[in-house]
């Protein structure tokens, strides 16, 4: 009879938990919506009439549709073509230079019997807490390093952070067993074999999460190129975007405009919709990457921060 219980109250239970995923499934999708009109607005407005949106505002359905805004971004042609590739090699450079250097620093801090671990561990934290400013980073970086307009500034900065070093090493305590380690050191393997032939193909969630927003930073970096960067060929897409605005702006702004210059804009100078358009071709790419990424990105932070 027991028996008989248990089965007649199995159907129900079922039941109940796939009418409460269901409930969150829609309150899922309901905030997911919530979440994507604003990025659906930006691609509207980015080939709406500015005239449209300075009589009615920004609107899901415009009255009039107009590439004017487009076209002011890409009326810049080469300059554009050149900065992605600045963008995309400094991203790729640093995020890999990046990955490597911090995943070993996590490693060593992470073995108990390194001597030096508690000292870099100390040393790790010490730029987290005190800062010299962007003065003094400029002065040094110029004036005692000789690094003024190179490459090398767009790179340094961001390639390690305390933070994703601490995710690393989280994880590897965390998820990567020290008995396998130990058991590779028994077998004759050094520390450099372990590292690289054990430890970091068992790193690649962490490492992706870490990746992904270490791309992201240097993608969205434009604050170091502003102030180290002043050749038009070294210039990466964050700092050709913000010059694009700072033109439409002065053009707005200055009543003496020639009117070469704003038949050149169309007759007109698209301000809301050049702007959309230059949110488009930054975060473009980046939307286009992420989906690939999620998974890695979600079991690197969840797993590297739960033991297990």
């Amino acid at each position: 009879m027991a028996k008989k219980g248990n089965l007649d109250l199995a159907p129900s239970r079922r039941e109940k938990k796939g009418i409460g995923q269901y409930i969150l499934g829609f309150f899922l999708l309901l905030y997911t919506l919530f979440c994507a009109l604003p990025v659906v607005l930006v691609f509207i407005a980015a080939f709406s009439d500015e005239q449209s949106i300075n009589k009615n505002g920004f609107s899901f359905t415009p009255e009039k549709w107009s590439m004017a805004g487009m076209n002011a971004v890409l009326r810049y042609g080469s300059q554009l073509a050149r900065s992605y590739a600045v963008t995309i090699g400094i991203t790729v450079t640093g995020t890999l230079l990046g990955l490597l250097i911090m995943s070993m620093f996590a490693y060593s801090i992470s073995r108990p019997d390194f001597r030096l671990s508690k000292f870099l561990s100390i040393y790790l934290l010490i730029p987290m807490l005190f800062n010299g400013g962007q003065l003094a980073g400029y002065i040094v970086f110029t004036s005692y390093y000789g690094l003024k307009d190179s490459f090398a500034l767009l790179i340094l900065p961001l390639m390690v952070t305390t933070m994703n070093v601490i995710i690393l090493r989280t994880y590897i305590v965390n998820s990567i067993p020290s008995e396998l380690m130990e058991a590779a050191k028994i077998d004759g393997a050094g520390e450099y074999r372990t590292f690289f032939q054990i430890t970091l193909p068992l790193l690649k969630p962490s490492l992706a999460a870490v990746g992904f927003m270490m791309a992201t930073a240097y993608w969205n970096d434009w604050q170091n190129a502003l102030m180290y960067i002043t050749s038009d060929n070294k210039k990466p897409l964050q700092l050709l975007l913000v010059n694009i605005q700072k033109s439409i702006e002065f053009l707005l702004n200055n009543n003496n405009v020639p009117a070469a210059a704003r038949a050149a804009m169309g007759g007109g100078i698209p301000q809301y919709s050049a702007t959309m358009a230059t949110v488009i071709v930054v975060i473009g790419p980046i939307m286009v990457v992420y989906p690939f990424f999620q998974k890695y990105f979600i079991k690197g932070l969840t797993v590297g921060s739960v033991k297990g």
